[in-house]
């Protein structure tokens, strides 16, 4: 008897638990007598016909291990008719009945174009930026809340040390969940996220007043969390912002840029949990033949949707968490 063969592919930034997904739902997978196909580099590896077959002995060490070892890198051509046929004849070529997408929100969109074409499709949410309004938690997105926090409260430290407004650039270039999480995690004394840009207090004006209060009244150090979305077109957005604030205040401030670091490292045991749960519905969806589906947790449970309504879910800001963070800050 012939095994259903099933896709997998990561694509998009990578971010930690992708490999758990995969991980998942190749045991899961072939305890249901179905064929893992492990296709490289995101939807470019559908492009250059790189797939390869994926054993559970294949997988066995890739569980807590960060990044993706499937690889993952931008593909221009699923953009295009001419692309997404191609994509579509690799998937017939080597047999696939059905496809699961580990991504973010551009990774959806090619997932949802393969299904408008016929094939199956499962998306499984893997972004650190938790920035997919339709689920309460992505893949990697706990993972690098804890890189961040262990980070922001290691240059706490020197501020102390030194007297010194420490600024701390996270990722987060249209959602501020990491962050806003991180800021009241670590008890920041200013948090600027994309979604409060344009309000009064993103002003500048507030920060320096914040800190002048903090240096009156408490301390000769501060903490400010700053996502990357804030002010997205200017060029080196901490260091900018470090030198208005040292103009502002007379205090001296250093800026620490996280970058990459967040992306990577073993997934935390919720990311690896996360992904296992998730992984584990979309092979039973598509042990179903179902697809044009997205997986995501709310209120602790797992769940699935169709994916259109998934990406026209407008996105929502926690401005309760925001106004708690103000509060704890001393507002």
């Amino acid at each position: 008897m012939t095994r259903r063969r099933i896709g997998i592919l990561t694509s998009g930034g990578d971010s930690p638990g992708m490999n758990a997904a995969v991980w998942a739902a190749v045991r899961i997978g072939a305890g249901a007598g179905m064929q893992i196909l492990g296709v490289r580099d995101g939807y470019k590896g559908l492009m250059d016909e790189n797939v390869v077959e994926l054993t559970t002995d294949r997988i066995e060490d890739v569980l807590d291990r960060g990044g993706t070892f499937l690889g993952t890198a931008r593909c221009k051509e699923m953009l295009t008719e001419e692309g997404r046929a191609q994509a579509v004849r690799t998937i017939q070529k080597f047999g696939m009945e059905g496809l699961i997408v580990v991504g973010g929100d551009g990774s959806y969109q090619g997932a949802r174009t393969l299904s408008q074409r016929g094939v199956p499709t499962v998306g499984l949410p893997g972004t650190i930026d938790n920035d997919l309004s339709y689920t309460d938690y992505t893949i990697g997105f706990d993972t690098a809340l804890n890189t961040v926090c262990d980070s922001v409260l290691k240059i706490r430290d020197t501020m102390r040390s030194h007297d010194r407004v420490g600024i701390v650039e996270v990722m987060g270039r249209h959602c501020g969940d990491i962050a806003l999480n991180a800021a009241v995690a670590c008890g920041a004394d200013y948090v600027l996220v994309p979604e409060m840009q344009y309000a009064e207090e993103f002003d500048l004006s507030n920060v320096a007043r914040r800190v002048e209060h903090i240096y009156r009244t408490t301390r000769t150090y501060a903490t400010i969390v700053l996502a990357e979305g804030v002010c997205y077109d200017m060029e080196h957005r901490a260091h900018v912002f470090r030198r208005r604030l040292e103009a502002a205040t007379g205090h001296s401030v250093r800026e620490t840029v996280l970058g990459y670091t967040q992306r990577g490292g073993s997934p935390s045991i919720y990311d690896r949990r996360l992904a296992i749960n998730m992984a584990d519905r979309a092979i039973q969806l598509l042990a179903q033949r179902v697809g044009n589906r997205v997986v995501g947790r709310r209120g602790g449970e797992i769940f699935d949707m169709d994916i259109m309504e998934a990406l026209n879910m407008p996105r929502t800001f926690d401005r309760p968490l925001y106004d708690l963070a103000n509060r704890l800050a001393g507002d």
